[in-house]
């Protein structure tokens, strides 16, 4: 139940993250430049909105990242033993090992016998 939380907020900080960045002009004018062009200049009481971009895409890749890590605590692993069998020296094997000195059997090559009636 709280991996799903975890994986929907996951969804939805990526989701807004692209959304940031989209926005943003990769030659520096960006949002800040449809209101008016000023860096100076105030809109809605947002001041330098380029500023802002960079710090809610620096913060919402920051909160991913957490996040995914945060997530990885979440994950269901099951209630069963999960050791390694391999490094279990009291484990017995399933099937004996072949013997090397045993000669293998010759393959079946679909042969009917021969007519033994005297037709």
């Amino acid at each position: 139940m709280s991996f799903t939380i975890f994986l929907v907020l996951i969804v939805v900080v990526a989701f807004l993250l692209v959304v940031v960045i989209m926005v943003q002009n990769p030659k520096g004018g960006g949002l800040s430049s449809t209101f008016g062009g000023g860096g100076s200049q105030q809109l809605g009481g947002v001041k330098k909105t380029t500023d802002f971009l960079d710090k809610s895409t620096w913060y919402l890749a920051t909160f991913l990242l957490v996040l995914v890590l945060a997530s990885n605590v979440a994950i269901n692993r099951g209630e069963g033993n999960v050791d390694s069998k391999a490094l279990d020296t009291d484990a017995q094997t399933t099937q004996p090992l072949p013997n090397a000195n045993t000669t293998p059997l010759p393959a079946n090559d679909n042969t009917t016998p021969a007519d033994t009636t005297g037709q």
